[in-house]
């Protein structure tokens, strides 16, 4: 599904990401964890292609294909996407219209046949109700004065309308209270299966239990320093980053 090589990233002439290198199989869970400042976050945006990073050497090989130069939007409709750790919001830009102008546009992009609006109203509502979300969201704009569990399920509601091959989660859970925590990873839940992978960035054990991770990679300085099983996140969250710094 995806092949990073040799990933060496730069910022501002600084140094992000050092000879990063894994894979990721289809229908393949991988967990990213490490201390503040590793190079996590900056590992999920720069596979979607963020502007504000450089890709100085190495290789995004995404199904075969190098997208080490895509733009974010190729990378989308390739089958890419990615859950920000903070969402923007965007005052002035309604929910509803956003959602299916861009439901549209991948698909379109894809040569699928997008559907009517009210086609994409009966999915959104099956979606909606999903993530527990019983509010009316058709008229609020884009994250604006969404809590933090709001701005996550917008993310997550995004995820299912997208539809991706490979979605990379930049620490979902953070700022998610228990029963929030409970309708995110039941998304993710929702989302995997056997044709579909996930790359998920995260601090806590807490959020595993529904990943059920193939592998767990450890940053450091913006190198993989360590990589094993679930039992290396137990390990992680009892003895802390320390020992890697």
């Amino acid at each position: 599904m995806l092949e990073v090589k040799n990933l060496v990233v730069m910022a501002k002439d600084k140094l992000i990401l050092d000879d990063i290198s894994f894979e990721i199989d289809e229908g393949e869970s991988v967990v990213i964890m490490g201390p503040n400042g590793s190079g996590k976050s900056t590992l999920a945006n720069v596979l979607m292609g963020h502007p504000d990073y450089e890709v100085k050497s190495g290789q995004i090989i995404f199904q075969g294909k190098d997208i080490s130069s895509a733009k974010p939007e190729e990378r989308a409709v390739a089958g890419l996407f990615l859950a920000f750790q903070e969402p923007r919001e965007i005052a002035g830009l309604e929910l509803f219209p956003f959602l299916f102008d861009a439901y549209k546009s991948v698909r379109t992009a894809r040569q699928q046949d997008p559907g009517s609006v009210f086609s994409f109203k009966e999915k959104l509502d099956k979606e909606l109700s999903s993530l527990q979300i019983h509010t009316d969201w058709s008229s609020r704009q884009l994250n604006q004065d969404f809590s933090g569990g709001e701005k996550k399920k917008s993310e997550l509601l995004q995820l299912a309308l997208a539809s991706p091959s490979l979605a990379i989660f930049d620490e979902i859970d953070s700022g998610l209270d228990v029963d929030a925590l409970e309708v995110a990873g039941q998304a993710i839940k929702r989302f995997k299966n056997d044709k579909n992978s996930l790359l998920a960035v995260t601090h806590y054990q807490r959020v595993l239990k529904y990943i059920n991770p193939d592998r767990v990679l450890v940053m450091s300085r913006g190198k993989i320093v360590k990589s094993g099983g679930q039992e290396l996140a137990a390990q992680l969250e009892q003895e802390g980053f320390s020992a890697l710094k």
